[in-house]
């Protein structure tokens, strides 16, 4: 895939590390410039910087932009598409990843009545209200470009998962990524959600191994999994630039798709020559 995203332009929401991180990558090994967004200036807990990510970005060949924003300032968000517009003129793929991992993680589980109403606003506000925004912003220079709206989301839009916000605010995610592409019909812009399986990023790097090596981690609606097998941040990646580089992606607009249906599909893998199949089975 090296080479075939160059001269693109992309953003990537929520890149510090995790999910996010591994797509701006991929997108970076594939040539393109990536404008790389969160928070995380300075390492904390977990580690990973806006900066950390654009600089590996150029390591791999593409060129990385950092972009430090809290996706809660909507005056942050319009500025940075307007310095793509002044530095660029152009956007071809917008990929709204942010969220809030660790604010989550806390209710994990948990009934609905032990879960404070202001963890719908952390769910909601950074997760659905944050790719409203960015993707409001963005959307005339995707027209422009014919470009790519990717919504990562999750198969708790099909069934539950975690808790009831959680299940609600990634089917809100599903319901916008419809509603966005039917209001682009008459353009050339694709819209999808993306669903990743149980990916093991630095907040599940932290699940210690058990006496046999295994580092078991039990998700309410899905089940037990050891996260030796789950998929790495790149498989997502992976499924992003290959949406990217597809001329007729347009027959997937308005949709999810599950990351190993895309692998399948356009022949990717993980980093280790996996095609990982992790949470619970469809239907």
């Amino acid at each position: 895939m090296n080479g075939i995203l160059t001269g693109r332009v992309a953003v990537v929401t929520g890149a510090s590390r995790g999910i996010g991180k591994g797509i701006a990558l991929e997108l970076g090994a594939a040539g393109a410039t990536v404008y790389v967004t969160g928070r995380t200036a300075s390492p904390g807990r977990l580690p990973g910087t806006v900066a950390e990510t654009a600089a590996r970005i150029g390591e791999l060949g593409g060129v990385g932009i950092p972009y430090v924003c809290d996706h809660r300032d909507d005056a942050a968000v319009e500025g940075l598409f307007a310095k793509i517009r002044a530095e660029h003129g152009r956007l071809d793929v917008l990929v709204n990843n942010v969220y809030n991992s660790p604010a989550s993680a806390r209710w994990l589980g948990k009934p609905f009545w032990e879960v404070p109403p202001k963890a719908w606003d952390e769910g909601f506000d950074i997760g659905v209200r944050s790719h409203y925004v960015a993707s409001h912003f963005a959307a005339t220079l995707l027209i422009e470009a014919g470009g790519l709206i990717v919504n990562i989301s999750s198969p708790g839009a099909e069934h539950y998962t975690h808790n009831t916000v959680y299940g609600v605010s990634k089917t809100a995610v599903d319901r916008l990524t419809a509603d966005l592409a039917h209001e682009l019909t008459d353009t050339a812009v694709t819209v999808v959600s993306l669903w990743p399986g149980i990916v093991n990023t630095e907040l599940l790097q932290l699940v210690p191994p058990d006496a046999e090596g295994r580092r078991l981690i039990t998700l309410p609606g899905e089940g037990t999994f050891d996260l030796n097998e789950a998929e790495t941040p790149h498989f997502p990646g992976r499924a992003v630039v290959a949406l990217a580089g597809d001329r007729n992606r347009r027959t997937r607009t308005g949709k999810a798709w599950r990351v190993a249906d895309l692998a399948e599909s356009y022949g990717f893998t993980d980093v280790d020559g996996r095609i990982p199949r992790t949470g619970r089975p469809a239907g």
